[in-house]
């Protein structure tokens, strides 16, 4: 804090020497220049304390804001236990090659060699684009 000249009480202790006509007129123009630098100093120091109280405010409503908001990601961020579209894919996977599995024994050789490579290049391409997506919102429809 800057140095002031006067405190409260050098104010109300001040006492001028009388003249025959009063106060010395130079005397208290002085000590009058003197309290108001220090009312001068008083100002600028608390506009500069309202401006740093206002800053502080700000920043302490912008953290609460970013605290909500992480609150509401930390909620939002699924489960590591859920399942993935990798597990729903493995699973789905394995149910066609039970249902089709059948079906394809009790018909001709050719058409089950046919029908389980299109089956298995159909997974392969879905769990690879499952794979390679970052954004795991947009895939969790299931």
């Amino acid at each position: 804090m800057t140095k002031l000249n006067l405190s409260a009480r050098d104010i109300l202790q001040k006492e001028f020497k009388s003249k025959v006509r009063g106060y010395d007129p130079v005397e208290v123009d002085e000590f009058l220049d003197t309290i108001i630098k220090d009312y001068e100093t008083y100002n600028q120091e608390l506009l500069a304390l309202r401006e740093e109280n206002h800053r502080l405010v700000n920043k302490v409503d912008q953290l609460t804001q970013s605290q909500a908001t992480l609150s509401r990601m930390k909620q939002e961020v699924p489960n590591p236990t859920s399942v993935t579209n990798f597990d729903i894919l493995k699973r789905l996977s394995n149910l066609e090659k039970e249902v089709f599995g059948k079906k394809l024994e009790e018909s001709s050789g050719s058409v089950k060699i046919d029908v389980s490579e299109k089956a298995r290049a159909s997974l392969s391409s879905a769990a690879e684009k499952v794979l390679n997506n970052d954004d795991l919102g947009a895939t969790r429809r299931f």
